[in-house]
């Protein structure tokens, strides 16, 4: 399978995982209005993002992601073992963790949980604050769609 490409870099893929509809579509809404051309997962639950992560069951021959946007609040599996199982996971140490958070609350627990600031966005997700964090992580390639129209 080829990847996608833009030039020389290869096309971010990004996962996102998130339980709130309205957050879901927001995102998907400012992608399109920004003519985002990378591809994006979007799962709802935390144990579907873990399997989808470590390739199990329906998700083996997934691809792997190179962002993932990870609300901490998700049913089931909480957000905060699906972080714990990333950071563990020697497999996923090139995977560039964004934390999504709500609260100065969840903020200070990322902080003191060692993730840097710059790896948290609050919700709803602010496209240009992304879109500078992708271009900090200089192995990547975001790609804007200027033929595409805006949605």
């Amino acid at each position: 399978m080829t990847e996608p490409t833009s030039g020389s870099l290869p096309l971010v893929r990004i996962l996102l995982v998130e339980d709130d509809p309205g957050d879901v579509a927001f995102t998907l809404d400012e992608f399109r209005e920004h003519r985002l051309r990378n591809p994006v997962t979007v799962l709802g639950d935390g144990r579907r993002a873990l399997e989808y992560l470590e390739r199990r069951g329906a998700y083996r021959d997934a691809p792997v992601p190179d962002i993932l946007l990870l609300d901490l609040n998700l049913p089931g599996v909480d957000g905060r073992v699906v972080l714990d199982r990333v950071v563990a996971d020697p497999r996923l140490r090139d995977l560039t963790v964004v934390v999504l958070t709500g609260s100065d609350v969840e903020e200070s627990m990322l902080l003191d949980f060692g993730v840097p600031s710059a790896h948290f966005l609050r919700k709803p997700v602010d496209f240009a604050q992304l879109v500078g964090l992708i271009r900090s992580v200089e192995r990547y390639a975001l790609v804007v769609d200027r033929n595409r129209p805006a949605v």
